[in-house]
Protein backbone atom coordinates (compact mmCIF):
# COMPACT_ATOMS: atom_id res chain seq x y z
CA UNK A 1 0.00 0.00 0.00
CA UNK A 2 1.28 3.46 -0.79
CA UNK A 3 0.88 6.62 1.30
CA UNK A 4 -2.28 7.99 -0.36
CA UNK A 5 -4.47 6.51 2.38
CA UNK A 6 -2.59 8.15 5.25
CA UNK A 7 -2.29 11.41 3.29
CA UNK A 8 -6.05 11.33 2.70
CA UNK A 9 -6.64 10.94 6.45
CA UNK A 10 -4.36 13.92 7.06
CA UNK A 11 -6.18 16.04 4.45
CA UNK A 12 -9.67 15.10 5.64
CA UNK A 13 -8.74 15.74 9.28
CA UNK A 14 -7.32 19.16 8.47
CA UNK A 15 -10.36 20.14 6.42
CA UNK A 16 -12.69 18.92 9.15
CA UNK A 17 -10.95 20.71 11.97
CA UNK A 18 -9.71 23.93 10.37
CA UNK A 19 -11.56 27.18 10.82
CA UNK A 20 -9.76 28.53 7.75
CA UNK A 21 -10.18 27.77 4.07
CA UNK A 22 -7.32 25.46 3.14
CA UNK A 23 -5.61 25.49 -0.23
CA UNK A 24 -3.73 22.52 -1.65
CA UNK A 25 -0.53 24.45 -0.90
CA UNK A 26 -1.45 24.81 2.78
CA UNK A 27 -2.36 21.12 2.96
CA UNK A 28 0.91 20.19 1.24
CA UNK A 29 2.88 22.19 3.78
CA UNK A 30 1.28 20.26 6.63
CA UNK A 31 1.66 16.87 4.94
CA UNK A 32 5.24 17.61 3.91
CA UNK A 33 4.80 17.04 0.19
CA UNK A 34 4.06 19.10 -2.89
CA UNK A 35 0.73 20.63 -3.83
CA UNK A 36 0.38 18.57 -7.02
CA UNK A 37 0.42 15.33 -4.99
CA UNK A 38 -2.21 16.79 -2.65
CA UNK A 39 -4.38 17.71 -5.65
CA UNK A 40 -4.13 14.10 -6.91
CA UNK A 41 -5.29 12.73 -3.56
CA UNK A 42 -8.03 15.37 -3.37
CA UNK A 43 -9.21 14.34 -6.85
CA UNK A 44 -9.54 10.75 -5.62
CA UNK A 45 -11.52 11.91 -2.57
CA UNK A 46 -13.77 14.08 -4.74
CA UNK A 47 -14.34 11.24 -7.22
CA UNK A 48 -15.40 9.04 -4.30
CA UNK A 49 -17.83 11.72 -3.12
CA UNK A 50 -16.01 12.40 0.16
CA UNK A 51 -15.00 15.99 -0.64
CA UNK A 52 -16.49 18.83 -2.63
CA UNK A 53 -15.19 22.13 -3.84
CA UNK A 54 -17.13 24.98 -5.34
CA UNK A 55 -16.18 26.68 -8.56
CA UNK A 56 -14.89 30.17 -7.97
CA UNK A 57 -14.18 29.48 -4.28
CA UNK A 58 -11.00 28.12 -2.81
CA UNK A 59 -11.02 25.32 -0.29
CA UNK A 60 -12.83 22.04 0.21
CA UNK A 61 -15.66 20.64 2.33
CA UNK A 62 -16.43 17.19 3.61
CA UNK A 63 -19.61 15.72 2.15
CA UNK A 64 -20.59 14.11 5.45
CA UNK A 65 -19.73 14.23 9.11
CA UNK A 66 -16.46 12.59 10.20
CA UNK A 67 -18.40 10.07 12.31
CA UNK A 68 -20.17 8.90 9.14
CA UNK A 69 -17.01 8.47 7.05
CA UNK A 70 -15.50 5.02 7.54
CA UNK A 71 -11.80 4.42 7.13
CA UNK A 72 -12.67 1.62 4.72
CA UNK A 73 -14.39 3.99 2.31
CA UNK A 74 -11.43 6.37 2.54
CA UNK A 75 -9.12 3.43 1.84
CA UNK A 76 -11.15 2.45 -1.23
CA UNK A 77 -11.17 6.06 -2.42
CA UNK A 78 -7.39 6.18 -2.41
CA UNK A 79 -6.50 2.70 -3.65
CA UNK A 80 -7.32 1.27 -7.04
CA UNK A 81 -8.85 -1.91 -5.59
CA UNK A 82 -12.27 -3.32 -4.80
CA UNK A 83 -11.13 -5.10 -1.63
CA UNK A 84 -8.37 -4.67 0.93
CA UNK A 85 -5.28 -6.14 -0.67
CA UNK A 86 -2.09 -5.87 1.35
CA UNK A 87 -0.10 -8.94 0.56
CA UNK A 88 1.36 -9.82 -2.81
CA UNK A 89 2.30 -13.43 -3.43
CA UNK A 90 5.47 -13.72 -5.47
CA UNK A 91 5.13 -15.07 -8.98
CA UNK A 92 7.18 -17.46 -11.10
CA UNK A 93 7.92 -20.02 -8.44
CA UNK A 94 9.68 -23.19 -9.49
CA UNK A 95 6.83 -25.66 -9.97
CA UNK A 96 9.28 -28.57 -9.77
CA UNK A 97 10.16 -27.58 -6.21
CA UNK A 98 7.74 -28.99 -3.59
CA UNK A 99 7.61 -25.62 -1.79
CA UNK A 100 7.52 -23.56 -4.98
CA UNK A 101 4.67 -25.68 -6.33
CA UNK A 102 2.43 -25.17 -3.29
CA UNK A 103 3.49 -21.96 -1.52
CA UNK A 104 0.80 -19.81 -3.12
CA UNK A 105 -1.95 -22.16 -1.98
CA UNK A 106 -0.39 -22.34 1.47
CA UNK A 107 -0.23 -18.60 2.14
CA UNK A 108 -3.27 -17.38 0.18
CA UNK A 109 -5.86 -18.41 2.82
CA UNK A 110 -3.82 -16.80 5.60
CA UNK A 111 -3.36 -13.57 3.66
CA UNK A 112 -7.02 -13.55 2.66
CA UNK A 113 -8.19 -14.01 6.24
CA UNK A 114 -5.97 -11.15 7.46
CA UNK A 115 -7.26 -8.87 4.70
CA UNK A 116 -10.88 -9.65 5.63
CA UNK A 117 -10.12 -8.86 9.28
CA UNK A 118 -8.48 -5.57 8.31
CA UNK A 119 -11.48 -4.66 6.13
CA UNK A 120 -13.79 -5.23 9.08
CA UNK A 121 -11.59 -3.14 11.39
CA UNK A 122 -11.40 -0.28 8.86
CA UNK A 123 -15.17 -0.38 8.38
CA UNK A 124 -15.67 -0.07 12.15
CA UNK A 125 -13.42 3.00 12.45
CA UNK A 126 -14.27 6.48 11.21
CA UNK A 127 -12.56 9.75 10.47
CA UNK A 128 -13.93 10.91 13.84
CA UNK A 129 -11.81 8.22 15.53
CA UNK A 130 -8.74 9.66 13.81
CA UNK A 131 -9.70 13.18 14.89
CA UNK A 132 -10.33 12.06 18.47
CA UNK A 133 -6.95 10.29 18.52
CA UNK A 134 -5.28 13.42 17.16
CA UNK A 135 -6.62 15.53 20.00
CA UNK A 136 -5.69 12.87 22.55
CA UNK A 137 -2.12 12.67 21.25
CA UNK A 138 -1.92 16.48 21.14
CA UNK A 139 -3.08 16.63 24.75
CA UNK A 140 -6.25 18.61 24.10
Amino acid sequence: MDTKFSVALHILTMISESQEVLSSKALATSVGTNASYIRKVIALLKNAGLLVSHQGKSGYQLTKEPAEMSLLEIYYATQDVDHVHLFQIHQNTNLECPVGKHIQGAVAPIFGDLEVQLSQKLAAQTLKNVIDNLYQVAGK
